[in-house]
C-alpha cells in the first residue's frame, strides 16, 4: 500500500505559491488532529477545479488588452462552491488556490452549507475607468458562465471589487438566461437583492469574535487598547466597531501609511475623510509612522486587516501585543505563527475572525433565493449566533486537546467536511 506521501501528486503542482503551501503546511498540521481516513484527507489537498481565461477589453483609448483571469473550486463537497472575485495586479492562480482551501474550512467551522472558491483578475484596477471595469467584469463573468451558477458556484466581492462589480456580474449571467438571477451573486446592491448588512458583516463579524475571546481571557474589550492594520471595508469598519463598543484604537493605517495617537483616534470622522479622498493621506492629526512601525506598537490588540503575509519571521518578535486577531486572509506566514505560538500570544484565526462576510453572504443567498428578505436587527443576531457557536466549539477543540486556536478552527472545518466526503464517497 503506498504511503500517503508517495501518493501526492507530483509536486510543483501549477497552483504552487508560497501561499499555497502556507495554505497546505496549516491543514497538514491539522490533519492528525482532526480524525479522518487518509484516502479523504489526501483528496482534500487539492481543488477539484482549477480554471484560468483570457479576457479581452477594450480600452478606452483603443487598445485591446488581454488580461488574465483565474476560478479555483476547492471543494463542493457539502454545496455549490462560494468565494470572492479579486482585481490586483498580484493576483495568481496558486493565491486562489489558498483562498478557496481556507474559504473551505471557513464555511465549514461556521455550518454553512458552501465548499471554498476563490477568484480573480491580474491587472490594476486604480489604473483603469470605470467603463474599462465594466467590461472588464462582463468579460470575465461571460468567460465563467459553464462552471458559476446559484448551485454551482455562488461568486462576491473581495479586493478592489464592490457592490458594483457584483452587480454587472449578476447582470451579465442574468441576459444570458433571460431573466433575473440574483442568486447568482453576493455582495449586490439592495436595489437587486443584496442584503443589509453585508457591507459591514466582517468588519462587525472581527469585533463580535474579538469580543467573544475578551469574555473567555477574562478582558473587559472596553479597557482595551488598539492597532487596526488596514482602514478598508474590513479594518475600517472593525475600528469603529471597536469604539463603539468602548474600545481605544491608538493607531490605524491604509495604503497611505499609519497614523498613531496614544490619547486615541477619531475613528468616525478618519473614516468619512478617507472614503472622501480616497485613503488617509493628508490626515491633519495624530502622528504619522509606517506600516511597519504600526505593526509593533504596543498595545492590547492588534487587528491585521490588510493583506497576507504582514507579520513574519522578521518582525513576529517584536510585536508587543497581547492578542492579534486576522481580519485577513493569512496575514501571519508560518514562520511568525510559529514565532507568536512561542511567545504566547494568541492568534484568533482568519477562517473564524472574518467569516463574517461569508455568513452574511449566506444569508442574502437564502433571501434570493426564497425572494423574502429579513432585517438589519434579525441579520446581526443570526451572525453573532453563528460566529458566537463557531468560536465555543474552537476555543473547546483548543483546550481539550491543547492546539492553537488556529489548529483547531482547522480541525473542525476538516472534520465536517472529511465526514462528508467519507459519507458520499468516491465517484464514479
Amino acid at each position: 500500500m503506498a504511503s500517503t506521501q508517495e501518493s501526492h501528486l507530483h509536486e510543483p503542482l501549477e497552483w504552487d505559491t508560497p501561499l499555497f503551501r502556507t495554505a497546505i503546511a496549516q491543514y497538514d498540521q491539522a490533519v492528525p488532529h482532526a480524525d479522518i481516513d487518509p484516502g479523504v484527507a489526501e483528496r482534500l489537498r487539492y481543488p477539484e477545479r482549477s480554471i484560468i481565461v483570457s479576457c479581452p477589453v477594450r480600452m478606452d483609448d483603443g487598445r485591446r488588452v488581454v488580461f488574465p483571469g483565474y476560478r479555483v473550486q476547492h471543494s463542493s463537497t457539502m454545496g455549490p462552491t462560494k468565494g470572492g472575485i479579486r482585481y490586483d495586479s498580484e493576483v495568481t492562480l496558486g493565491e486562489c488556490a489558498a483562498l478557496a482551501v481556507w474559504m473551505t474550512w471557513k464555511c465549514a467551522l461556521l455550518r454553512l452549507p458552501y465548499g471554498g472558491a476563490k477568484g480573480g483578475v491580474r491587472c490594476n484596477p486604480r489604473e483603469m475607468s470605470q467603463g474599462e471595469l465594466e467590461r472588464l467584469t462582463r468579460r470575465y463573468t461571460s468567460e465563467l458562465l459553464p462552471v458559476i451558477g446559484p448551485q454551482e458556484d455562488i461568486p462576491a466581492p473581495d479586493m478592489a471589487t464592490n457592490e458594483q462589480t457584483m452587480a454587472w456580474m449578476m447582470d451579465t449571467y442574468s441576459m444570458q438566461r433571460g431573466h433575473a438571477v440574483p442568486e447568482i451573486v453576493t455582495g449586490k446592491p439592495i436595489s437587486i437583492g443584496g442584503s443589509v448588512f453585508r457591507h459591514e458583516a466582517t468588519g462587525a463579524g472581527v469585533v463580535m469574535t474579538i469580543a467573544r475571546a475578551c469574555e473567555r481571557l477574562g478582558w473587559r474589550l472596553s479597557e482595551q487598547r488598539c492597532v487596526v492594520q488596514g482602514f478598508g471595508n474590513v479594518g475600517g469598519i472593525a475600528a469603529l466597531e471597536l469604539v463603539e463598543r468602548g474600545a481605544t484604537v491608538i493607531a490605524v493605517s491604509d495604503v497611505s501609511g499609519g497614523v498613531v495617537d496614544p490619547a486615541g483616534l477619531d475613528i468616525a470622522t478618519m473614516g468619512a475623510y478617507a472614503r472622501e479622498h480616497g485613503s488617509l493621506e493628508g490626515w491633519p492629526s495624530g502622528t504619522r509612522i509606517t506600516n511597519e512601525e504600526l505593526l509593533e506598537l504596543e498595545c492590547d490588540i492588534l487587528v491585521l486587516a490588510a493583506r497576507e503575509n504582514q507579520v513574519t519571521a522578521g518582525n513576529a518578535p517584536l510585536l508587543r501585543c497581547r492578542l492579534v486577531a486576522e481580519g485577513a486572509n493569512g496575514p501571519i506566514s508560518l514562520e511568525g505563527d510559529a514565532i507568536l505560538r512561542s511567545r504566547e500570544i494568541p492568534v484568533l484565526p482568519d477562517i473564524l475572525t472574518n467569516a463574517g462576510g461569508v455568513t452574511v453572504s449566506y444569508f442574502e443567498w437564502v433571501q434570493d433565493l426564497g425572494r423574502l428578505f429579513w432585517g438589519r436587527d434579525e441579520i446581526r443576531a443570526k451572525l453573532a449566533e453563528k460566529l458566537s457557536d463557531a468560536f465555543d466549539r474552537v476555543w473547546e477543540i483548543s483546550t481539550d486537546q491543547g492546539l492553537t486556536l488556529r489548529t483547531s478552527a482547522l480541525v473542525a472545518g476538516i472534520k465536517d467536511v472529511g465526514a462528508a466526503l467519507e459519507a458520499r464517497g468516491l465517484y464514479p
